[in-house]
């Protein structure tokens, strides 16, 4: 069932599952979920790892074929373990911008917006996506869909209830399964079972229904390529990817392969390329800072973002061409001349697009120009990489009406 965390009134119908009180523990984790399409995972060959406190398809073929299968088909993705907040009240909009350094009060409705959830000290906390939405349940009524890490998602929820005003609800919709589906034919695929999305352009998002089911659409992802992600009850999560999967396009697609696909894309993955202890600055996440925030300075450590921006960060996170055939992998130290360590990689793995080993660092300001050599020790064995920039395959987002990625 959803969570609601009610500051103010709610009306019992829009079923949104009881409320729990302003003290409850809502930072502890559950143990070990399954996803609503568990048995549809396992009975199509997935093999289940543990992540982010759920049982999750790793891969089905094969990393390699399953991401290379997306970047010139459709693959279906399962991210239900994502976390689903919906937030209502009055001010919601300007709340909720308290604690992000994008432009919330200015996003109009349908339009999507990546942000970061900040620390006092601008840290970051989690990054996520911020939709706003128009419903007429009650006449015209604003609310903020938010998608967040599902590592983190009961700490989100907590810390959002600990500095949000009194009349602002957040609901966490565990009742919603969320499947995204991604690659360059997503487009006609889904707009076979849902006539209509082709309107959307990416970072936009619209209702739409199917077989009675309500569907929440973004036309956005985590894999570079064009995609759309939804949100549907549970109890229609199987048979909708079931007629996804039967269009000749799609295929289910892994962890692995995501994991892979992201990579290639420059994307950052939370805990791992970003965290508590990096800032917006250092991961070279600039554009999530909004000209009018910046200006203002109104977000949560302006001071030693803004110093950043303006001086320069210790270390930044750069992409990195690793030579040879065999991948580095998270935790490879960055050494200088004197092999002294000056920054680690974050992520790394062979990248199925290039043919090449590919990796994300953090390393000091005067070594992140692009063609900067870098040598990398794992293990004991040196590994020579480049600096280079970011998508290390380009993005296919498609930003116009009936455009092309």
């Amino acid at each position: 069932m959803s969570e609601a965390v009610h500051r103010g009134p709610t009306d019992d119908t829009q079923a949104r599952g009881q409320p729990y009180s302003h003290d409850a523990d809502v930072g502890e984790e559950p143990p070990i979920q399954r996803l609503p399409l568990d048995a549809w995972h396992r009975a199509r060959g997935g093999r289940m790892v543990p992540f982010a406190g759920y049982e999750m398809p790793v891969q089905y073929e094969g990393v390699m074929a399953e991401h290379l299968w997306t970047r010139e088909s459709a693959g279906l993705f399962d991210v239900s373990h994502m976390g689903q907040l919906v937030l209502t009240g009055e001010g919601v909009d300007t709340a909720l911008e308290t604690l992000l350094p994008g432009d919330i009060t200015g996003l109009a409705p349908g339009r999507m917006r990546y942000s970061l959830l900040l620390g006092e000290g601008g840290g970051i906390l989690d990054d996520l996506m911020v939709t706003h939405r128009v419903t007429d349940r009650f006449g015209p009524t604003s609310e903020y869909y938010v998608v967040v890490n599902g590592a983190t998602k009961y700490d989100d929820v907590a810390y959002l209830l600990e500095r949000l005003p009194d009349g602002v609800t957040i609901n966490l919709q565990d009742e919603q399964a969320l499947i995204a589906v991604q690659g360059p034919k997503a487009v006609d695929a889904l707009s076979r079972v849902v006539p209509g999305v082709e309107n959307l352009v990416f970072m936009t998002a619209g209702a739409f229904a199917w077989n009675g089911a309500p569907l929440w659409i973004g036309r956005s992802g985590y894999t570079g390529e064009d995609g759309f992600e939804i949100s549907l009850p549970q109890g229609y999560a199987a048979v909708f990817a079931d007629a996804l999967a039967a269009e000749p396009e799609v295929k289910p697609i892994g962890l692995g392969a995501r994991d892979s696909l992201r990579l290639e894309a420059g994307l950052p993955l939370y805990g791992h390329d970003i965290d508590e202890d990096t800032t917006l600055v250092m991961a070279d996440l600039g554009f999530a800072l909004a000209k009018r925030r910046r200006e203002a300075g109104d977000f949560p450590g302006a001071a030693r973002v803004l110093a950043e921006r303006e001086q320069g960060p210790i270390a930044k996170r750069v992409g990195l061409l690793v030579e040879g055939r065999q991948p580095v992998r998270e935790g490879a130290v960055v050494v200088d001349a004197d092999e002294s360590e000056v920054g680690r990689v974050t992520s790394g793995g062979f990248a199925p697009s290039l043919g090449q080993p590919i990796a994300m660092a953090y390393v000091p300001l005067a070594l992140a120009a692009p063609g900067t050599a870098i040598r990398l020790v794992q293990r004991g064995k040196v590994h020579r990489a480049t600096v280079t920039p970011m998508p290390f395959v380009p993005h296919r987002y498609v930003r116009s009406p009936g455009g092309k990625a």
